[in-house]
């Protein structure tokens, strides 16, 4: 039998904590708290686990970290562990093991709090562990969707070239940008639920977007996502809610979003009337045990060649210079340890939760929204969820054309080489056959 086990704990930094990488200033306020959301399941071979953090990012050896302690605490493999983030921008990091720290001293305090993080994922160990008595059977799962109106918005202006031209960032200031066209999107807001009878159990949404509305001034907060969740469970108090963020690697509010504190509750509205609307539209499909299967396929990602091309003594220089830029000094350490972890032969698992008809893929880093689009085009029949911001080493991983294209996602903050493209398409092409 199918069994559902549902967590949650706390992952609200300390003050003066870093956010975002050490890039915004650091926590000065908690403006709302921060979460770890999961689920488990159970009977379907051995225990799967679903989680989902309110932080900007997890990555590399914490990402390695995080998947370790939860399967420990599930009994199960790490291969069978699915950690993602939403990636709001006033929240932590967690990028680096301790090994991977142990250069990066003069750096590393100012992108993340490891103690911190590391406490925290214990933390949802714990609550993890002690779900297990209170699993529920499932008898069926749900599926629901509907389109979300004026949230979403490419970011990637193209020019007469075909080169990016101008960003329309997550906050937009400039008028004419507000005004051009959303762009290529995803609209659609996916519902994956669960339910032991008529009574739900957990309701999982998935939406592409980068969360921001006004953010960087040190006040920690899940951003318009998080209220629209929260405003979700004040209605549906009994059912755990879980959001993930799919490919918004160049999806962004900016087209609706002149920085104005107000359109942080006037996203959350939007994207909370999308999220009803699924809900409202679910199907309910009776789920047997072999329904549900669980695939994984281990990936290399190519490595960029600009960080090829830097030695590690390079990286190391920029990093320990305290006279350089803080982006750069950044942007040197997460590129050493990439770097470093594919060296060692690293690889980033892409993990594939088929229930009946519908699948849910999980993905690495800031992916863009054309592997979402490309993965329903994969598996028309069949219900396809995309979640990104796994592992996320690699950074922003484009498309092929988007590398020569330029722009920020490719030419300063993809740790990857155009190459990717058909690696990731290869993997959800196995992952989503039937």
């Amino acid at each position: 039998m199918i069994k559902l086990a549902m967590f949650q704990t706390d992952a609200t930094p300390p003050l003066k904590a870093p956010l975002c990488i050490g890039l915004v200033k650091p926590a000065k306020k908690i403006a709302a708290p921060l979460t770890v959301r999961g689920i488990l399941i159970t009977g379907a071979e051995d225990p799967i686990v679903i989680c989902t953090v309110d932080w900007v990012e997890i990555g590399n050896g914490g990402h390695d970290f995080w998947r370790k302690i939860l399967a420990e605490a599930a009994g199960t493999t790490t291969e069978r562990v699915a950690v993602h983030t939403h990636h709001p921008h006033d929240a932590p990091s967690y990028c680096f093991s301790r090994n991977e720290l142990a250069d990066l001293q003069s750096v590393a305090g100012i992108m993340e709090d490891t103690s911190f993080a590391e406490n925290t994922a214990r933390a949802a160990a714990a609550a993890l562990r002690a779900a297990l008595a209170a699993a529920k059977p499932v008898t069926h799962y749900g599926y629901g969707k509907a389109i979300v109106f004026r949230v979403a918005s490419n970011r990637r202006i193209l020019g007469s070239d075909g080169r990016v031209a101008q960003v329309r960032w997550s906050a937009c200031e400039d008028k004419a940008l507000r005004a051009l066209p959303e762009g290529l999107i995803d609209p659609w807001l996916q519902n994956l639920s669960f339910w032991n009878g008529d009574e739900p159990l957990a309701s999982l949404t998935y939406y592409a977007t980068h969360p921001q509305s006004f953010y960087g001034d040190g006040a920690v907060n899940p951003d318009f996502v998080g209220i629209a969740r929260s405003i979700r469970e004040s209605t549906l108090p009994d059912v755990a809610h879980l959001h993930f963020n799919g490919c918004g690697g160049n999806i962004a509010a900016g087209k609706y979003n002149d920085r104005s504190p107000r359109n942080r509750l006037i996203l959350a509205q939007r994207l909370l009337k999308g999220m009803e609307a699924a809900w409202a539209k679910t199907r309910k499909y009776p789920l047997k045990d072999n329904d549900l299967r669980w695939r994984v396929k281990p990936v290399a990602l190519p490595v960029s060649a600009s960080i090829l091309s830097e030695t590690d003594d390079d990286l190391l220089k920029t990093i320990d210079n305290a006279d350089e830029n803080r982006q750069n000094r950044i942007k040197a350490a997460l590129d050493l340890v990439w770097k470093r972890r594919r060296q060692s032969g690293c690889l980033i698992d892409i993990t594939c939760l088929r229930i009946g008809n519908t699948s849910v893929l999980h993905l690495p880093g800031e992916m863009l929204i054309e592997y979402q689009l490309a993965a329903r085009q994969i598996y028309p029949s069949a219900n396809v969820l995309v979640t990104a911001y796994g592992d996320c080493g690699p950074g922003y991983v484009g498309i092929k054309e988007s590398y020569p294209e330029g722009g920020y996602e490719t030419s300063r903050a993809s740790r990857v080489a155009p190459e990717v493209e058909e690696v990731i398409m290869k993997a959800m092409r196995e992952l989503l056959a039937d």
